[in-house]
């Protein structure tokens, strides 16, 4: 596999040589030299021994399996984070330390493994989750592959072999093609067979309509799309057959290249911004952590390393090997207090949140982190066709002749899907249509192969897209159905085209003259009802003006066709050619002399059908009736959604594979460019943009820009110049050709309907009703999202640096250790995961679209945000450390009795001091109550300060979870007060906050968990002084809000300035 990049061109017969890296032009030279080229007789084939020799040089005609990674490295990449290392570190040490004080003590209690086995149980949760996302990042890869055709027609040795591998095609291999296959490789066009040849190749190119392909050279330096005698890989045979040479192979062809270019952007797959903030986050963190670690044990040297002077130097050292891993355990707790080890979990939960109400919205959402992405997106890069457009072709005028040889009726026509009951027709006579509508109608409804079929409320083609849209032009026209019709099936076109169905048994056709590229048009010969045969023609209008003699009137009646209604017709041709509309002409003939009793193969005539070379003269002397414009028409909320991005501040470029002029069309009409806009500067094809000087300043115009003609390379190099720009991209397709530029986007969108497996597996989130304004409505989420995410990351933050204040002022003021690793890491855990999550469902800004879009290097925490946290999370230490003092110290606080449970009281001093308790005189402990519990210290009276502090903890403790509760109320917004803000506009936040408690009294009062935990039951007086102590937070913020809200005046003016040149 793969052979064919490696050694493509190394038989000197034919190919370049392997150091050569051009490619042999085949759509550039005749028949005849291509033959040469490859080696072959085009008419006997390879023989099997050159079969053999080219595999061995090219490989097997497939893509190549690109290895990826290894289970084990997808393991060790999970731990390619700043946060989880540092959570990694702060288990093992934890691990560690509770191991040797169990050999220490003689006795191994589970408890002092929670720490580490819950930190290592969200590791491995988060590891397991990593690596199943990864395992499924190169499916796009696997799709491309289902498009690959698996047998072929082939000639080789004068043998025409009927099915052949696909993958044992070689160049030089002939292949013949016939409707409804797919192309096996990429081939050079020989001989047609049919007398027209048309491929569907809008998933590789873009091009809204079926291409009409050719034996006859094109220029060297063509465009893929502009390739009329190539046949590429993947792309399906709508009409015709014909022969073909083998020129490209494997990962050689179009669609190789197209693998090769989603592998090298899957490989450069960058971290979205959130993931960027995070780890830059983590860093940070590790250095305060380490900063205040060190800090803390640098303060407790005295405790465990002491020495005398001795001549003025140091002597006599003694070292506590005890007190140091006392001191480091508490430095550890400090770890983890420091850690944020829920908020991976809540970021999980809230992203997968957002995925649900994307879901809601039709937005289906592949990549989690891919949510907020969209929040901070700048510009959407949208392909045209089957995004903008509906990618079904549909009538948007229909001209008709007149009650005079000089004028004509134009009806302007609504709809852009295939229901029949999509849109009407304007200003239609009432009544019983006229002569001359009837006969377009006829002719749109005979001579034409296609049908419409139903499924559920879905419509689509059967056949030629241009066919299935005219005979829904027949059923707006509205003819009636006669009786006799009621017992039509209920399903299938019969259900959906009746009109189409009475013309065709009023007229029945019984020959067609096939559409060819050189008269351009098609023929029906039709019985009528009354016994008399007619000629139903279709076609370009210029080519079908130009072999009519007459026109027909208003009336029903036939006039010469002159210079005047001919200028006439012209001229309104015109009108709709400027449009970007697609036209087709009809007429017809009566007086049909050798075919006028024409009755089926057995009639003389029947041989003139048989040559191709006789339909021009067949179809002349016709009668003019009408025309149409065809076209692909923008859905209808495209419009809106345009205009909503633009108030969002994030600027829409289209890159298309269509032509330019359908193109600006469809552009103007959307409202990308505005209806008398110049944009000569704004609209260039793909290969312009790859010829400019200077690519980026044409990126960073203002308003729309367009690229039409574009190939996979150019999506793919836009997208890269945009991301190099500081922009964050969003970029949506549906055919194979956007699947390498959605892999590198930073927001990939596919199109749920219409869009190829491929570009599904591909994209970050894919449209399940292929609807553009959806994208909009995504943004405002992931907007949402993000600012909801700040709320809550604002509130785990916050408590985290209150616990980090209060383990650095324990260690500071020397006192006991107030509260122990397993309680920190409930509270980080569990406590605060409720309201966290909850806060991920504070209702979005009224005027969150109206904003312009963040920048994506936008820190997550400003330099006043980060004041506020300093500032709150001191007051969280205080009250911490200050309520555990508090009940040491004194017998009352604020009026409120601490006596109750008979507890001696000490000094600061002695708190401060407790090491020393052994050398204190006297020293005697009352015992006292805690619930059912009673502790007395006879025995050993300093003994308060350790297994006696249990009270104290749990004040501690519950003081903690108190102040994060009301500080989560704080968090509701960033600078709102809770005045205009209320807790009740977040119910779930409440309900959140009541869960949080009820596990903290769940602890507190069931006498197992309390014992694991270490805390004990709390009276009515203890719980007001929890109360009196925490309730202040809300306060301290409230007034820290006031100063922001009196300075962000002047910021937010500032930051609109540094903003205004992009979203202008």
């Amino acid at each position: 596999m793969g052979k064919g990049g490696q050694n493509y061109g190394k038989r000197e017969s034919f190919s370049p040589k392997a150091s050569d890296p051009e490619i042999f032009p085949a759509w550039a030279k005749d028949v005849t030299e291509c033959g040469k080229k490859y080696g072959v007789d085009l008419k006997f084939g390879l023989t099997d021994e050159e079969v053999e020799k080219r595999r061995q040089i090219y490989g097997l005609n497939e893509l190549e399996k690109h290895e990826g990674p290894s289970i084990w490295s997808l393991v060790l990449d999970q731990f390619n984070d700043t946060l989880v290392r540092i959570l990694l570190v702060a288990a093992v040490v934890s691990f560690v330390l509770a191991w040797y004080d169990g050999n220490e003590g003689g006795e191994m209690e589970i408890t002092a493994f929670v720490e580490p086995l819950v930190i290592f149980l969200i590791l491995i949760l988060n590891a397991i989750v990593g690596v199943w996302q990864e395992s499924n990042a190169e499916k796009a890869l696997e799709a491309l592959k289902e498009i690959q055709c698996e047998h072929a027609m082939v000639i080789r040795e004068g043998n025409h072999i009927p099915s052949l591998p696909a993958k044992e095609l070689v160049p030089g291999d002939i292949v013949e093609l016939r409707v409804g296959d797919k192309a096996p490789a990429d081939m050079r066009v020989l001989s047609m067979i049919s007398s027209t040849f048309r491929v569907e190749q809008s998933s590789l190119t873009g091009e809204s309509e079926a291409v009409n392909k050719t034996n006859k050279v094109v220029p060297e330096d063509i465009d893929i799309q502009g390739k009329k005698c190539m046949v590429f890989a993947g792309t399906t045979v709508v009409n015709g057959n014909c022969f073909c040479l083998v020129t490209q192979t494997g990962m050689n062809t179009e669609i190789g290249k197209v693998h090769s270019q989603i592998h090298e952007a899957s490989q450069s797959e960058e971290d979205t911004p959130l993931k960027k903030k995070l780890n830059e986050f983590g860093e940070v963190l590790t250095a305060i952590i380490g900063v205040i670690c060190l800090l803390v044990w640098l303060i407790n040297v005295k405790y465990f390393l002491t020495w005398d002077y001795v001549d003025g130097w140091p002597r006599n050292f003694k070292f506590s090997f005890e007190k140091c891993t006392y001191y480091f355990e508490i430095a550890v707790a400090l770890a983890v207090a420091a850690i944020p080890e829920g908020l991976p979990a809540v970021i999980t939960t809230c992203l997968a949140l957002g995925t649900r109400k994307m879901a809601q919205k039709n937005a289906l959402v592949r990549k989690l982190l891919s949510v907020e992405t969209l929040g901070c997106t700048t510009v959407i890069c949208s392909d045209k066709t089957g995004t903008l457009t509906t990618n079904q072709m549909a009538v948007a005028k229909l001209v008709a002749m007149g009650r005079k040889a000089d004028s004509i009726r134009s009806f302007k026509v609504d709809g852009t899907t295939y229901n029949p009951f999509d849109g009407r027709i304007h200003d239609w006579p009432t009544g019983r249509m006229d002569a001359n509508l009837q006969m377009i109608a006829t002719i749109a409804a005979v001579c034409n192969d296609a049908g419409v079929t139903q499924s559920g409320h879905l419509f689509a083609a059967d056949g030629m897209p241009t066919e299935a849209a005219l005979k829904v032009l027949v059923e707006k026209m509205g003819l009636p159905v006669p009786e006799g019709f009621d017992d039509l099936s209920s399903s299938g076109s019969s259900a959906v085209l009746r009109c189409c169905q009475q013309l065709n048994e009023i007229d029945l056709r019984i020959a067609t003259l096939e559409f060819d590229r050189d008269r351009k048009s098609m023929g029906v010969i039709a019985k009528s009802n009354s016994g008399k045969n007619l000629l139903l023609v279709k076609g370009a209008v210029e080519n079908v003006l130009e072999r009519s003699t007459s026109i027909q009137l208003l009336d029903g009646s036939v006039v010469e066709l002159d210079q005047k209604s001919r200028g006439c017709i012209l001229q309104a041709l015109h009108e709709m050619s400027t449009s970007s509309l697609r036209c087709l002409g009809f007429a017809y003939k009566e007086e049909l002399s050798e075919f006028a009793t024409y009755n089926g193969e057995d009639h003389p005539a029947h041989e003139l059908l048989l040559k191709p070379s006789n339909y021009s003269s067949i179809e002349s002397e016709l009668i003019f009736v009408g025309m149409v414009g065809l076209r692909d028409p923008p859905r209808e909320e495209v419009h809106q959604a345009i205009e909503d991005c633009r108030a969002a501040g994030i600027r829409v470029m289209v890159i298309t594979g269509d032509n330019k002029n359908t193109a600006e069309a469809i552009c103007h009409e959307i409202g990308v460019f505005g209806p008398k806009e110049d944009i000569s500067l704004k609209s260039l094809t793909g290969r312009e943009f790859m010829d400019l000087h200077d690519q980026k300043s044409y990126l960073r115009q203002s308003g729309g820009l367009l690229i039409s003609r574009a190939e996979p390379r150019h999506k793919q190099e836009i997208v890269r110049l945009l991301k190099e720009d500081g922009e964050v991209v969003a970029m949506t397709g549906d055919g194979v050709n956007d699947a390498p530029a959605l892999k590198l986007a930073d927001i990939g969108i596919a199109m749920g309907i219409s869009g190829t497996e491929v570009a599904k597996e591909a994209s970050d989130m894919v449209l399940a009703d292929d609807n553009f304004s959806t994208i909009v409505a995504a943004v405002g989420e992931g907007r949402s999202i993000y600012n909801n995410m700040k709320a809550f990351i604002r509130y785990m933050i916050s408590s985290n640096i209150g616990e980090v204040a209060s383990i650095f002022l324990t260690a500071a003021l020397g006192i006991p250790e107030g509260l122990i690793p397993v309680q920190l890491l409930w509270v980080n855990l569990v406590t605060d995961g409720p309201p966290a999550t909850a806060l991920g469902f504070n209702p979005p800004d009224k005027d969150i679209m109206k904003k312009p879009p963040r920048r994506s290097d936008d820190s997550l925490i400003s330099a006043w945000i980060l004041f506020r946290y300093l500032v709150i999370g001191l007051y969280v230490g205080i009250a911490t450390v200050g309520v555990f003092i508090i009940w040491y110290t004194h017998d009352s606080f604020l009026g409120i009795d601490l006596s109750g449970d008979g507890h001696t009281l000490v000094t600061y001093s002695q708190l401060a001091n407790w090491g020393q308790c052994r050398s204190w005189e006297g020293f005697t402990v009352s015992p006292f109550t805690a619930g059912a519990h009673v502790f007395s210290f006879d025995t050993n009276p300093c003994d308060y300060f350790q297994a006696g502090k249990v009270k104290a903890t749990t004040l501690s403790l519950s003081v903690l979870v108190a102040i994060e509760m009301f500080n989560s109320l704080n968090a509701l917004s960033e600078d709102g007060s809770l005045l205009t803000m209320p807790p009740w506009v977040n119910p779930w936040l409440l309900l959140a906050m009541s869960v949080s408690f009820g596990l903290h009294f769940l602890i507190l009062y069931v006498p197992f968990l309390a014992q694991v935990f270490g805390i004990v039951p709390l009276s009515l007086n203890e719980w007001l002084l929890v109360l009196a102590v925490t309730l202040p937070v809300i306060m301290i913020d409230e007034i820290l809000k006031f100063v922001g809200r009196c300075t962000s005046g002047y910021n937010t003016s500032a930051t609109r300035k540094s903003l205004k040149p992009k979203v202008e």
